[in-house]
């Protein structure tokens, strides 16, 4: 008996061929390289994003691969594109059974700063406060709330919820509004993975440290060499590295409600 259980188990696993997935923040980097990955599967993607140039250089090179990739322009922090997105999303893959929440902003800097000539007191601003809770947190709850709904009321099942948290999440200097949407993020993935189970929904997340994305390649040079010093491994690390991890939450259906930092042993 146990033996027939295991086997209807690993039957009913998904497979990266039959995912009809949304991944936002899809236009470069990770999100792009997930994107690829799930359609040379032969799966298919629904790929939102901001910079529709980036898209519409996705979708030119995901032609001809055995799954397809489906593009549309995505501001995660605007509740209306989002719920326009999902719908469209099902729509086009004809139903959905999976989220990569993926998009996600800097906008770095010390809550409070002294300057050591002038005495100046400068203050993170409000406005990069909400901006990145806007796009990290917010939009990342919006989006599982709308994709969840459209499982649910579809009755899609098995389905899977992916969210890119960051190993900031245990705090990290300069980045007080960054470390609360991915602190916030991890903790929720345990949450929704209680709520949805009676859905067939897992949740998972998937915490990088320093990866290879324009978005790492943006900052201070001299900052980011003392992080890549203080890698055990002794490099930065690449997409290639986090698709392993959200490869494994996917296809896993024992992984629920956990984080896996990814992060080659680098300790903030």
């Amino acid at each position: 008996m146990l033996h027939c259980n295991n086997e209807r188990a690993y039957k009913a696993r998904m497979q990266l061929s039959s995912l009809k997935m949304i991944i936002t923040g899809a236009a470069q980097g990770m999100g792009a390289h997930f994107a690829r990955r799930i359609a040379e599967a032969g799966g298919q993607v629904a790929a939102g994003d901001v910079k529709e140039d980036g898209l519409a250089a996705l979708a030119a090179e995901c032609k001809g691969l055995p799954g397809k990739v489906h593009t549309r322009k995505l501001d995660v922090s605007s509740e209306a594109e989002v719920g326009s997105f999902v719908d469209w999303a099902h729509e086009s893959m004809g139903g959905l059974n999976g989220l990569i929440n993926n998009a996600g902003i800097l906008r770095d800097g010390l809550l409070v700063k002294k300057d050591r000539t002038s005495g100046a007191i400068t203050k993170l601003s409000k406005e990069h406060w909400d901006a990145v809770i806007g796009v990290n947190l917010t939009g990342a709850y919006m989006m599982v709330r709308d994709v969840v709904a459209k499982m649910v009321e579809s009755e899609s099942k098995p389905g899977v919820v992916v969210n890119m948290s960051s190993i900031a999440r245990h705090g990290n200097r300069g980045q007080s509004n960054y470390t609360s949407a991915k602190a916030a993020l991890a903790a929720n993935t345990c949450t929704w993975a209680r709520e949805f189970a009676a859905y067939g929904i897992r949740v998972g997340a998937v915490a990088p440290g320093m990866i290879e994305t324009p978005m790492t390649q943006g900052m201070n040079q001299k900052a980011r060499d003392a992080l890549v010093a203080n890698i055990p491994v002794a490099r930065i690390g690449v997409p290639e590295d986090i698709w392993l991890a959200v490869k494994f939450v996917i296809e896993c259906d024992y992984f629920n409600g956990r984080t896996i930092d990814v992060d080659g042993g680098l300790s903030m």
